[in-house]
């Protein structure tokens, strides 16, 4: 292994690390018009996020690069990890910290060749044989489990729930985070099952108050670590 492969190894340890630490993972809601989701996510890292994932599923790619700019800005200023949803090529072009892929996106050993040996690969996960691959598979920096909830932002999202992730983080060892209908009242499920942080959309940018909805999940989330 070169000293460069090293070297990334080692960033992406110290990455992947940061996702288990702080918890909380905010991903972007591509449904609000842009001044709204810069807004409210300003509101959310002002309130102490520290991991975001850009993610759109609506807007022309240019419009996307557009605007993944303006979030990295934000993410940059702010000492925030950040993380393209899909789109690798967008992840380097915004000096994103790494990319995160579905079952149906590129596979991670190809999102790796695109985003390098110093960026994290995350791919998404809803049955055991999913996690039971990406167990053996190098690329994979850690894992998102869902959905664990009913969620409106993906309603046909595969069921999942709490005991599953629990059998999950018994077959992998990368950091776990748990997607789909979390909510402060709900999220201490996911980390008793072994979650190491929970992904929420609607509960920081559908929420009235952005910042107080962060603060709320951070405190629940601190909580339900020292039960």
């Amino acid at each position: 292994m070169s000293a460069h492969e090293t070297e990334g190894r080692e960033r992406r340890a110290a990455l992947a690390g940061r996702i288990g630490r702080m918890g909380l993972y905010v991903v972007t809601d591509d449904r609000l018009e842009e001044a709204a989701l810069l807004e409210r996510l300003h509101a959310a890292l002002e309130a102490g996020a520290e991991v975001v994932q850009f993610r759109d599923k609506t807007r022309t790619r240019g419009a996307a690069y557009a605007l993944a700019r303006k979030v990295a800005e934000r993410c940059h200023a702010a000492g925030a990890l950040l993380i393209v949803n899909d789109y690798a090529d967008l992840a380097v072009a915004i000096d994103a910290d790494g990319v995160h892929v579905g079952q149906d996106d590129l596979p991670p050993a190809a999102a790796r060749a695109v985003v390098g040996p110093g960026r994290i690969v995350g791919l998404s996960s809803s049955f055991l044989d999913e996690v039971r691959a990406a167990a053996t598979d190098p690329d994979v920096d850690y894992l998102g489990f869902g959905a664990l909830f009913p969620t409106g932002t993906k309603p046909d999202a595969e069921p999942a729930g709490p005991d599953m992730l629990a059998q999950a983080r018994a077959l992998i060892s990368v950091p776990i985070v748990g997607i789909g209908g979390v909510t402060a009242d709900n999220l201490a499920a996911a980390f008793v099952a072994g979650a190491d942080s929970v992904a929420v959309v609607s509960a920081i940018f559908g929420a009235p108050d952005p910042g107080a909805a962060t603060r709320a999940l951070l405190a629940a989330i601190e909580s339900a670590r020292q039960r």
